[in-house]
């Protein structure tokens, strides 16, 4: 299959997940909310016709509700994060033709959006999902470019200009999807699934 579809994720663990949602809910409630996510973000990869790559941030979970039919289970290997997606990314292109890069952060994204992106790398070098903290949700390309994750500070709301920065050049295209949100607070959580929590 040409198109590889990476979903990074962390292990849910207490403590280690969500830590400025934490800061305001509590580290149960925090990894509760994250295990949500992931499930969202289970079922949005699942309608996505790619073969899907998962890499954990420490382990590999062979017991968790990751089918190991549906994923090909790895772990995040490298420095800070562009460095693990960059790693992921190389592997992901040795053997397939237009690669795109999720996380688990954002409860608006949607098998559509997956889609869309592929199919505007027919046309396009690079497709971004800017997210509304300034970094993105989705990143895709059809040809390894390391140096989209160089020079770049991460989790910061500089993290998406300069990564379009380091797309920048005369012959390339980068095609940018709806910004939405990720899950940082509170606050995102109760506007993402539209209500109040308790």
């Amino acid at each position: 299959m040409s198109k590889a579809l990476i979903i990074f994720i962390k292990n849910p663990e207490p403590g280690k997940v969500k830590t400025r949602l934490a800061a305001s809910v509590g580290n149960d409630r925090a990894l509760e909310i994250y295990q949500l996510l992931l499930a969202h973000t289970r079922s949005v990869a699942t309608g996505v016709d790619a073969h899907r790559l998962l890499y954990y941030s420490s382990f590999i979970d062979t017991q968790d509700d990751w089918p190991a039919t549906s994923f090909q289970k790895g772990v995040q290997a490298g420095g800070d994060l562009g460095a693990r997606m960059s790693d992921a990314f190389r592997d992901a292109f040795a053997t397939h033709e237009k690669v795109v890069i999720i996380g688990s952060d954002c409860r608006e994204l949607s098998a559509d959006f997956v889609n869309q992106a592929f199919a505007e790398l027919e046309k396009h070098d690079f497709v971004v999902g800017p997210a509304l903290d300034g970094g993105y949700y989705l990143l895709g390309m059809r040809a390894f470019h390391p140096e989209v994750f160089e020079q770049v500070e991460w989790s910061t709301e500089n993290t998406l200009n300069q990564t379009l920065k380091q797309m920048i050049h005369p012959k390339r295209s980068v095609f940018l999807l709806p910004e939405l949100s990720d899950v940082d607070y509170i606050e995102d959580w109760n506007r993402a699934v539209g209500r109040e929590m308790p």
